[in-house]
């Protein structure tokens, strides 16, 4: 393993919306700028940090700037009316509990668990749920630790932002391995565990190794492969260069693969600029040292990421540092959607003319593609097929695996962003999965408990 760098150690610096004004580059900014950010913060998380702000950001570009974008509130984010009520309240001084009630009313209205994923896909064990996990694909387990969710940056788009707002009921956390654990050991048809958040590299190696180190002496013949979500090698890459425990986390990575576990690093790259820093560089090859695999992955992005040479630039400098480009997502059906989302006609072209560019090597990548309610849907591309003009897709992953690699066909459609936006080709009154999706779900949550969710959520939570 190499050893950690000599030098200056950078310190991580969080900005909020408590202290971002403290950031020097904002005092440049106009007032109703600023005023429009803080707004927006009220009802979307925000967090950013001295990396992002020092480093990824060309501040003589605001508001334009990709990275600027990615991690700071634009105005836009929100509906005129839902801004306009937010923005009569900071003006007021609206106390806590009215900015609660107001808040979360308008965060409810974001769709806040798209895709089933509180009422669908939280695993039960003797009719208990397991909360802090989900089970929505046959192989694979998601995990969420509790000290891991957090990010070291939020981005503007993400869909886990409930996540981040202090709304327990919208959350997904865990600090009990055990249940995971015996999870795995009752569904060896599992194969895949995915920590996730949030991120769970904001986690001190001694926390993270709590998780792992388990799973690990529990020695499961069926885990073949742990995955770590992360945003840390874009937001914070010296978590494996100067950090305290970036030994350590070495070290952990190094017990996983050491004990015949594929350790796959998903790394979330949304632009070329955070792929450019001199320390992402060497904390690749850190943690590539271990025997670990980087994969990467991103939505596509209106105004950040939206065109083909964007992406082929970035494909191509991920495999120079020795990265696996995965996949390129749609943005969920959730939070600000409207803001980021690129139709998927649109997207797919991108895709097609970005894959032009790059050689066989980069062309690990996969998109775009949606993870929607019934599967990961991939939009294979546009055709004609007697006469009518189509949108060809398949499911590369499925609530039911015998759906998976299936073509279905839906009408052409220039402003469709989402599944859902969909209808079948050829005079079908339904896609091939829709009777037995709603066969699988009928069942997941118990009646009324949605209903009773979303009344805590408008009580109003302190935030």
């Amino acid at each position: 393993m190499i050893r950690s760098m000599n030098g200056k150690n950078p310190r991580l610096q969080i900005y909020d919306l408590r202290n971002y004004r403290k950031i020097p580059q904002i005092d440049r900014l106009p007032d109703d700028l600023k005023f429009e950010m803080e707004v927006v913060a009220r009802v979307l998380p925000f967090r950013t940090n001295s990396h992002v702000v020092e480093n990824l950001i060309q501040w003589e570009n605001i508001p334009d700037d990709p990275m600027f974008q990615l991690t700071f509130p634009q105005r836009e984010m929100l509906s005129p009316d839902h801004f306009d009520e937010v923005a009569a309240l900071v003006e007021k001084g609206a106390g806590e509990a009215e900015m609660a009630r107001t808040v979360n009313r308008i965060r409810w209205d974001l769709n806040p668990q798209p895709a089933g994923q509180l009422e669908h896909n939280v695993p039960r064990e003797d009719d208990e749920k397991l909360d802090g996990m989900q089970h929505k694909y046959r192989e694979t387990v998601l995990f969420f630790p509790s000290q891991g969710q957090t990010c070291h940056a939020y981005c503007t788009f993400c869909f886990r932002w409930p996540q981040f707002v202090g709304i327990d009921e919208l959350k997904f956390a865990s600090r009990e391995v055990e249940s995971l654990i015996r999870y795995l050991e009752d569904n060896p048809q599992v194969t895949d565990v995915l920590f996730t958040g949030g991120d769970p590299m904001v986690m001190r190696a001694k926390n993270l190794s709590v998780y792992i180190d388990a799973l690990l002496k529990a020695d499961l013949p069926n885990l073949h492969t742990i995955r770590i979500g992360t945003k840390s090698l874009a937001y914070w890459p010296y978590k494996y260069l100067t950090d305290p425990d970036a030994d350590d986390v070495l070290a952990l990575f190094e017990r996983i693969t050491r004990a015949g576990k594929h350790l796959a690093i998903m790394a979330h790259c949304s632009h070329p600029a955070e792929l450019q820093p001199d320390v992402v560089s060497k904390a690749v090859g850190r943690i590539r040292g271990t025997g670990a695999t980087v994969y990467t992955q991103s939505p596509i992005l209106r105004n950040i990421n939206d065109d083909p040479d964007t992406w082929a630039a970035m494909w191509r400098r991920q495999v120079d540092l020795g990265m696996v480009p995965y996949y390129m997502f749609l943005v969920r059906d959730t939070g600000v959607q409207h803001f980021f989302a690129v139709p998927m006609v649109r997207a797919w072209e991108i895709f097609q003319n970005a894959y032009q560019q790059v050689s066989g090597i980069c062309r690990t990548v996969r998109g775009p593609s949606m993870s929607a309610h019934p599967g990961k849907v991939h939009v294979m591309g546009i055709s004609e097929i007697h006469g009518e003009k189509i949108i060809a897709l398949r499911f590369l992953q499925g609530r039911n695996p015998d759906w998976v690699l299936r073509p279905f066909f839906a009408r052409y459609d220039e402003e469709a962003i989402w599944l859902d936006d969909l209808e079948p080709a050829f005079g079908e009154e339904a896609f091939f999965f829709e009777k037995e999706l709603a066969q699988l779900c009928e069942e997941d949550l118990p009646s009324g408990q949605w209903d009773e969710m979303e009344s805590l959520v408008l009580e109003g939570v302190e935030f």
